[in-house]
């Protein structure tokens, strides 16, 4: 009995239902017709007028249409606008008219907030096409004008598009509701809850993607420069949306997370305006102090000479074997073929000079010396003869007591 009441009240409220929908028709249909007889006079200015709005509007677009076709390479700013103006759909501008012209024609209430909300719908979605275009054209703008492109930029813009569309479609969809007199908290909340869900499932290919989109619009490489991190040297082959791609001088390719990768301290080596060679030197203590006061200016001659610029030419410290001299130098670009044929000429200059000036670069010695219980030294010659002069006169020399 329960149930059969239950579809009766149903099966009535559907009836009642329908029923003033049909009744808001005829209303809407009576209203109009009487308001077409009383004013129509202003409503074929109205329409006259409409329609010279949409001429200009269509024109407009036209033009935006025509700017993006005339043009070449990288998109400018223009040819974003052009883009965006030539993405405005009929219906809005139809809408646009009705909206401009809606107050001259005096139309019924009905009507009224109908061109009203017709207007809300077109406006609200024709608003999220435009920013969709704009962000994209800015996003491209930026990616063409810094030389980036492959299959990776292709499927990060073609990803970038969804996410955009899909978040401004959303916040449209949202605001029409709301002007339709819908309560979107909970569609909000629920949309939030979902965003959540999806990001904690997907955290580590979501760190990945925009630790990709932060090397591709931060740039601190691109694909074909040489950097540098932790042990690993190499060249930027491929950047992709979950990893890079590196070959490395030894040969191999490694490729690791994107996210991983921008943990690291990177050197840039592709991005410097020198190179700086560093020759340490080691002058033997024999050498007299007149000639080793003049060896830093006969390094900067050689280096001159080699076509580098001297940062550095200079004592460094008392070693256990020779007198510690640092050279560091520095030639302007990247190309180290150049560097290392300039630093071979360096150092063959350098051995030259120091053999003509009898200057020698030890090696690192050390002479050992027995002692008796004693003390007494134990040379290693019989006792009597004469001492052998030691080929290096102040070498580090250690004592061993047995």
């Amino acid at each position: 009995m329960t149930v059969s009441n239950t579809a009766a009240t149903a099966q009535k409220a559907a009836v009642d239902k329908g029923e003033l929908v049909e009744a808001q028709a005829r209303a809407f249909f009576a209203d109009g017709i009487a308001w077409i007889q009383s004013h129509w006079l202003q409503i074929l200015i109205a329409a006259g007028i409409a329609a010279l709005i949409v001429v200009m509007l269509h024109l407009l677009r036209r033009w935006g249409m025509k700017l993006c076709e005339k043009s070449v390479g990288p998109a400018g700013w223009g040819t974003i606008l052009g883009r965006t103006v030539a993405k405005t759909g009929h219906f809005f501008i139809i809408m646009v008219a009705a909206k401009l012209v809606s107050g001259y024609a005096n139309p019924p209430e009905v009507i009224w907030k109908t061109i009203n909300f017709l207007f809300t719908l077109a406006a609200v979605f024709q608003a999220a096409i435009w920013a969709r275009e704009l962000i994209l054209g800015a996003i491209e703008k930026r990616t063409e004008s810094d030389g980036y492109q492959g299959e990776a930029l292709l499927s990060a813009l073609g990803l970038i598009r969804l996410l955009v569309t899909f978040a401004l479609f959303a916040i449209a969809f949202v605001v029409v509701l709301d002007n339709l007199g819908v309560n979107v908290t909970g569609l909000v909340a629920g949309l939030g809850v979902g965003g959540i869900a999806i990001g904690l499932a997907a955290q580590g290919i979501f760190a990945d993607l925009f630790a990709a989109l932060a090397i591709i619009f931060d740039k601190p490489f691109r694909r074909g420069d040489s950097i540098a991190y932790d042990q690993t040297k190499g060249t930027i082959e491929a950047i992709g949306l979950k990893s890079t791609r590196i070959r490395a001088f030894t040969g191999e390719e490694r490729i690791i997370a994107n996210k991983q990768l921008l943990d690291k301290e990177i050197q840039n080596t592709s991005l410097r305006d020198h190179i700086r060679i560093s020759l340490p030197i080691g002058i033997a203590y024999e050498t007299p102090p007149e000639t080793l006061e003049r060896i830093p200016a006969m390094l900067r001659e050689i280096v001159e000479a080699a076509g580098a610029s001297v940062a550095r030419a200079s004592y460094n410290a008392f070693s256990a074997s020779a007198v510690d001299l640092l050279l560091e130098f520095d030639l302007r670009g990247n190309d180290w073929d150049t560097a290392h044929a300039t630093r071979d000429r360096v150092m063959i200059g350098i051995l030259r000079k120091f053999a003509a000036e009898k200057i020698t670069i030890p090696y690192p010695t050390q002479t050992a010396y027995t002692a008796a219980p004693d003390g007494t030294l134990i040379y290693p010659w019989p006792e009597g003869e004469r001492r052998p002069k030691p080929s290096r006169a102040t070498e580090n020399d250690s004592a061993q007591n047995f």
